[in-house]
């Protein structure tokens, strides 16, 4: 399994949203809330499905309804992946 990276999750983001506006999710976004970049709980549970299909890794979906960023999704796969 390789590191998934912010550009990872930046596409599959675009997808969850529902609409093709990924102008949303342009820049740096790994700190800024799901809430400020207009996700809500759904598109977030969308999105950790879409982690799980393509990274094989499975958050509890408590576990991602705390996590806050795109960053905090990127470290949460990635330490799962590693075994952490």
């Amino acid at each position: 399994m390789s590191v998934m990276t912010l550009d990872d999750l930046r596409r599959i983001l675009v997808e969850c949203a529902g609409e093709d506006d990924s102008t949303a999710v342009a820049g740096d976004i790994a700190d800024v809330p799901f809430e400020d970049l207009g996700y809500d709980s759904l598109a977030l549970m969308e999105t950790a499905a879409r982690i799980e299909q393509r990274f094989g890794v499975r958050l509890p979906d408590d576990e991602v309804l705390d996590l806050a960023t795109p960053g905090a999704v990127l470290d949460a796969v990635n330490k799962a992946a590693a075994g952490v």
